[in-house]
């Protein structure tokens, strides 16, 4: 008798979806609406804004994908101190201006799996109604 690990229950997996051949095609709305739904098939589909339609397949990743969050990082501050006898700045904190902006990455997740979509073509239709059919 096999039973499932408790473990493997909640387990949580990542997936990058890949828009990048999409874009090149057609123009998505910043902050459009979409429904991503089937992603338990070999072909999700993504509808955004109710009339754009993508299929996605799962492409295997090579090794593992780390998955960073980037933020604005506020400046360091140096705290002047030193030997001289007429420090104007001991005990003040000095931001050098030659300093450029940094940000701050921390890792989000690790993925295994990339989810690249391309818009649904006539063929993907008619592939879809004649397999319906045929049943």
């Amino acid at each position: 008798m096999a039973t499932a690990s408790p473990s493997h229950e909640n387990e949580e997996e990542y997936v990058l979806l890949d828009l990048d051949d999409v874009y090149g095609q057609v123009d998505i709305p910043q902050n459009a609406p979409y429904v991503l739904s089937g992603l338990d098939t070999l072909n999700p589909t993504l509808v955004i804004d109710n009339k754009l339609k993508l299929i996605g397949e799962y492409k295997e990743t090579i090794g593992t994908c780390f998955v960073f969050s980037e933020s604005e990082s506020t400046p360091v501050a140096h705290e002047e101190t030193g030997p001289s006898e007429v420090n104007l700045f001991s005990g003040k904190f000095v931001v050098d201006p030659k300093q450029s902006p940094t940000k701050q990455v921390k890792p989000i997740a690790r993925l295994q799996k990339i989810l690249k979509f391309r818009v649904v073509s006539e063929a993907d239709t008619e592939d879809t109604t004649a397999k319906v059919a045929s049943f």
